[in-house]
């Protein structure tokens, strides 16, 4: 089975509770929220004891957090990160998060 997980930050969440797992089809997909940024490095460690072969940051995430969660795992497994496209999306995203 492929075991992956998608990190996501809302406020007020518990990244213990605040999380869904789909399991088909021989993936395992591991959907998890954190309450603040600094919380994804802790997280990240514990997910690739729970068997995560690899991890994707949501693109709201700061840059410098995928080089501090790939330092906390020892580079074991792939880190991603999503993106936005520039132009449009950008300041559409500060809209609807300002």
């Amino acid at each position: 089975m492929i075991t992956w997980a998608f990190i996501f930050e809302a406020p007020e969440t518990d990244p213990k509770t605040d999380r869904m797992v789909i399991e088909r089809g021989g993936m395992r997909s591991m959907v998890v929220a954190v309450p603040e940024q600094a919380a994804v490095v802790q997280v990240a460690v514990d997910l690739v004891a729970e068997g995560a072969q690899f991890i994707e940051l949501c693109g709201g995430f700061e840059p410098f957090w995928a080089g501090r969660v790939i330092e906390a795992t020892n580079g074991k497994i792939p880190i991603g990160t999503v993106g936005y496209a520039g132009g449009h999306s950008i300041p559409a995203m500060a809209k609807i998060f300002s």
